[in-house]
């Protein structure tokens, strides 16, 4: 629009606008407080709404004096409408069109009041101007917001969001403008330019997020419907995910900023003459949350969960909260650690929100899992379906790691721990190493706690599912009780025997074969074994395989004889115990129970056998695990 002045015939004075035209004005037009002294000629001739309030005050010779409530567009646009009918050229944008062409309706400035009237020029520059610019519809798509009811009703907005829809689905290069980047000219796209003219060489760029940046400067209430009209065209869901997630990042600063050049993302100049939209965190964060496709994919998942912590930051409603928590369990398998450590933004005095991984474990525990990845050509949010099984067994390991990191928090309860170690069910441990290591380290960090609130956490351990090196830590942990020790033990036995059972029974059966075989039989198996690994690797493995076992004969050997060293010192210790210390009692108690503590004897028996049993207990303990590993990781 040209400046306003002489040359364009208008001045203003204050608050008035007056036409240099030397004839004194006999009409004035008050629009948002700003007064315009113009002639009813030139208005009457080109406005249909002037042109019946001039036929109604023809009686009155008095001045006519209009106000223009709610006008679209304010003082600027009329201004514009002013100049058309006083026969100055005017400047039609992609910044004004739309206001413009609002404006004109409002005062009927149809063809039936002169042909090419405003109105008509204005839909025609939108049509065959602006629609066809990707630059040109985001900035009238971008400035329809102070008019956006009026925009509504005369489909000017549905036509941008059509229109930008469909350019994302075409080439870039077909419609885009040409702009200096690389030092050489180049479309949207990424195709070269020369001269004008497409090349068809491209930069090494990627194409599909060329439109991120152009759509982060609308409002929440555009981009979602431009989102929604996208996905209605059928629009890639990954890049309808990149989208959002460019869009959020942006505006909400606890996610950040996607990192890595803002010069090689933005390829339009569109970018450099938006403003950028002023938008409320929370409405944007609960609209967002709506547009999210129901999709699974590694990024996506450490998005959501970092959208999570935002919104229990922007305490938003309860309902966007639990959809979050529902889309994350639904993908839990793929979260990492280090996103899972959610701080705690109440009053609460642990470090972290347990309960809400919590939710998210039953959610993923209970809700049955229908979300797709997505296509495998996108970059960085692509993932493959993994089994129920696999599944659970991942999760089961995060969440284990889990509890061990967040263990050493000293205000943390231990109903938190069992919560979170319970939610998953017990088939999704194949060890529970995991879960030993946790506890481990939260009863370092917890000395104060007692024997019993240590017993009942350690209930959550199923000590038949500890490896031989976890068993060998915990026999010689002076963190657990000592019920937990005794467990342990007997379940490390029972180890034991059942790996020199199978051993010994794989040994039977390399040497049992003495009796006589088929002639073709033995020729086959020998050609069978000479084909995979040849006759000198069998018989080095079957070496190895008798030494290992003379090694393993030997230990359990030692074993079972510490074992009835233990049990002689008992029934020495236990001797002169009332009747219901019986030597049968407390040979049950040996495998799982507590042996009687050492306040429940007599002294004069504690006197003549010269120890107490537990002391006898833990003296051949030191003895018996002195050869296992004292460190487990």
């Amino acid at each position: 629009m040209a400046p306003a002045g002489k040359l364009s015939g208008f001045r203003r004075e204050g608050s008035d606008w007056f036409c240099n035209g030397g004839l004194p004005s006999d009409i004035t037009v008050s629009v948002d407080g700003v007064t315009f002294h113009l002639h009813k000629f030139p208005l009457v001739s080109k406005c249909g709404k002037i042109a019946r309030a001039h036929e109604e005050s023809k009686n009155t010779n008095e001045t006519l004096k209009m106000v223009l409530e709610e006008f679209p567009g304010g003082p600027d646009t009329f201004l514009i409408a002013a100049k058309f009918c006083y026969g100055y050229r005017v400047e039609l944008t992609a910044r004004n069109v739309v206001s413009v062409h609002c404006g004109a309706e409002y005062l009927e400035m149809t063809d039936e009041f002169g042909e090419g009237n405003l109105l008509s020029k204005s839909e025609s520059f939108f049509h065959k101007n602006t629609l066809r610019n990707w630059k040109d519809c985001i900035l009238a798509l971008q400035s329809s917001e102070p008019v956006l009811p009026r925009a509504e009703k005369l489909h000017l907005v549905g036509k941008c969001l059509n229109a930008l829809s469909m350019m994302v689905c075409t080439d870039p290069s077909l419609f885009g403008w040409p702009m200096m980047m690389y030092g050489s000219f180049q479309s949207p796209g990424g195709s070269i330019l020369w001269n004008g003219i497409n090349t068809g060489a491209r930069i090494r760029s990627s194409e599909s997020d060329w439109w991120f940046e152009d759509i982060s400067y609308l409002s929440v209430s555009l981009f979602e419907r431009l989102i929604k009209t996208m996905q209605a065209r059928g629009i890639r869901p990954e890049n309808l995910a990149g989208a959002i997630m460019y869009y959020s990042r942006k505006h909400l600063p606890g996610l950040g900023r996607w990192q890595g050049g803002q010069g090689g993302k933005t390829r339009t100049v569109a970018s450099f003459s938006l403003t950028p939209a002023t938008v409320d965190q929370r409405v944007l964060l609960e609209s967002i949350e709506k547009l999210l496709p129901d999709k699974k994919g590694k990024s996506y998942c450490r998005f959501l969960l970092g959208l999570l912590r935002v919104a229990l930051i922007l305490n938003v409603s309860q309902t966007c909260k639990d959809s979050l928590e529902r889309r994350i369990g639904m993908q839990l398998e793929l979260a990492t650690l280090d996103s899972l450590l959610i701080p705690t933004y109440s009053d609460s005095d642990a470090l972290y929100n347990t309960n809400c991984i919590e939710q998210i474990v039953h959610y993923f525990v209970s809700t049955e899992s229908n979300l797709t990845p997505f296509s495998p050509s996108s970059l960085d949010l692509q993932a493959s379906a993994s089994p129920s099984s696999e599944s659970l067994r991942k999760v089961a390991k995060l969440i284990d790691n889990y509890i061990a990191e967040i263990a050493s928090d000293v205000n943390l309860k231990p109903g938190k721990i069992r919560k979170l170690a319970e939610a998953l069910p017990e088939s999704s441990r194949l060890l529970h190493d995991g879960l030993y290591r946790a506890l481990d380290i939260y009863f370092k960090a917890h000395p104060w706690l007692y024997d019993r609130e240590k017993e009942e956490l350690c209930n959550i351990i199923d000590y038949q599912k500890l490896s031989i090196h976890a068993c060998a830590h915990a026999s010689q942990n002076d963190r657990l009780p000592l019920r937990v020790v005794l467990q342990v033990l007997f379940f490390e036995q029972l180890h034991l025997r059942t790996a020199l059972t199978r051993c010994l029974n794989a040994l039977d059966g390399e040497i049992a074969p003495a009796a006589p075989v088929p002639i073709t039989a033995l020729g086959n198996t020998a050609g069978e074994i000479v084909q995979r690994d040849g006759w000198v690797t069998v018989v080095r493995e079957n070496q190895v395989l008798k030494v290992d076992m003379d090694r393993m004969s030997s230990r359990v050997g030692e074993l079972e004889e510490e074992f009835g060293k233990i049990k002689q010192e008992m029934k020495s210790a236990t001797k002169s115990h009332s009747s219901r210390s019986s030597p049968r009692l407390v040979a049950r108690k040996i495998g799982c129970k507590l042996v009687p503590q050492p306040s429940d004897a007599q002294p004069e028996s504690l006197n003549h056998t010269g120890s107490t049993p537990r002391a006898s207990i833990e003296r051949a303990q030191r003895s018996h695990m002195s050869r296992h590993s004292k460190s487990f990781t």
